[in-house]
């Protein structure tokens, strides 16, 4: 079908890389990459200072960090596999009843979109009319209401696999930041050199997510270094104490 003139977007105005970020968000991939690679690079940052703070070897601390690594990737991928799954189920059981009342009692969901339509800034003659176009078809009528009078689209109901894989790989990926120092140094140096790494680390995820948020790049970005720092300071004299 071609398109007309009109429909395109205006030059220069980048609506399909929008679309593309919903549709990351809706699916449930974004969430579960920023949370995987926040918690990789904090939790992991944290186990490996409170090991070194205690007086731990440099191959106790890999030791940890490396374990750690790999149970917190897998516990946050199954984690967001179930979440998602749940979310998934819930909405298909939702979707469900509203091909039931599509099957049952199609004028008066017709009339709910209208209604839908109305409160949304649309003339009454518009909104019956549209109305009445939905309705033409059953599958029609399903689909317009669910994302006009229920708020969910069918076709993004999110995918459970997309949101374990990445958190899944982008906790590995945080949770790499802080271990590596300990593969070639030890004692301080590494403590230094696994909190800068984690905190470049983490100033880069925050301007990244304030950016795609239209927040402030840098207090974003200080702010996700912050949150490092003092959770760095709280763990490393934590482990000091205990050891």
């Amino acid at each position: 079908m071609t398109q007309h003139p009109d429909d395109q977007p205006p030059p220069g105005v980048p609506i399909g890389d929008l679309a593309r970020r919903a549709d990351q968000v809706q699916q449930g991939g974004a969430r579960a990459a920023v949370l995987g690679v926040n918690d990789g690079l904090v939790s992991v940052l944290c186990l490996i200072l409170g090991v070194a703070g205690a007086g731990s070897s440099p191959t106790a601390v890999r030791l940890a960090g490396l374990a750690g690594l790999l149970a917190g990737a897998v516990s946050m991928a199954a984690g967001e596999w179930i979440s998602v799954t749940a979310q998934v189920e819930l909405f298909k059981g939702v979707l469900k009843e509203l091909r039931g009342f599509v099957r049952s009692a199609p004028d008066a969901l017709a009339s709910m979109l209208a209604a839908s339509l109305r409160k949304a800034g649309f003339s009454g003659e518009t909104a019956q009319a549209a109305a009445r176009e939905a309705a033409a078809t059953e599958e029609s009528l399903f689909a317009v209401s669910a994302r006009r009078i229920v708020g969910i689209d069918p076709g993004e109901l999110g995918s459970p696999w997309t949101a374990a894989i990445s958190s899944f790989a982008l906790f590995t990926v945080g949770g790499l930041v802080p271990v590596l120092p300990w593969f070639f140094a030890g004692g301080t140096g590494a403590v230094i050199a696994s909190i800068a790494g984690t905190g470049l680390a983490g100033l880069g995820v925050g301007a990244v997510v304030a950016r795609s948020s239209g927040r402030n790049i840098v207090f974003g970005a200080l702010r996700q270094l912050l949150i490092v720092l003092l959770a760095a300071v709280v763990t490393y004299y934590a482990g000091t104490l205990v050891g």
